[in-house]
């Protein structure tokens, strides 16, 4: 058996150093997590993304995933919900309203940073 060196990088083929795997999987969040993290039974869970207040997807085997930012946006439901008395359907359109507010925000903040007023 013989020792040779490793080779160096300008050795090395492309096909040799590619990476064909990811180095790490994107986090996410299972839907018991979500709801344990929240204080929420699942099914209510469920229920704001059948209403589209929150963002998931489903895997093949057709359980829900979620970004690490769902349960900020379930504790923002909740605030509009308790503390405005709205019903889901008027969050909704609440969350919708906000959301347009900020895009509209970061643009007139990028129009006013590259042409500052005199």
């Amino acid at each position: 058996m013989s020792l040779r060196p490793a080779p160096t990088a300008a050795q090395r083929t492309p096909e040799a150093v590619a990476v064909r795997y990811p180095l790490a999987r994107p986090y996410r969040l299972s839907l018991d997590t979500v709801a344990r993290r929240c204080g929420l039974h699942p099914e209510l869970v469920r229920r704001f993304v059948a209403l589209s207040m929150v963002d998931a997807i489903r895997d093949a085997s057709g359980d829900l995933w979620f970004s690490t930012s769902a349960p900020a946006t379930i504790a923002r439901v909740q605030r509009l919900r308790t503390g405005l008395s709205l019903n889901y359907a008027a969050v909704g359109l609440v969350l919708d309203l906000l959301d347009r507010i900020e895009a509209l925000e970061t643009a007139l903040r990028r129009a006013n940073a590259t042409h500052p007023q005199a």
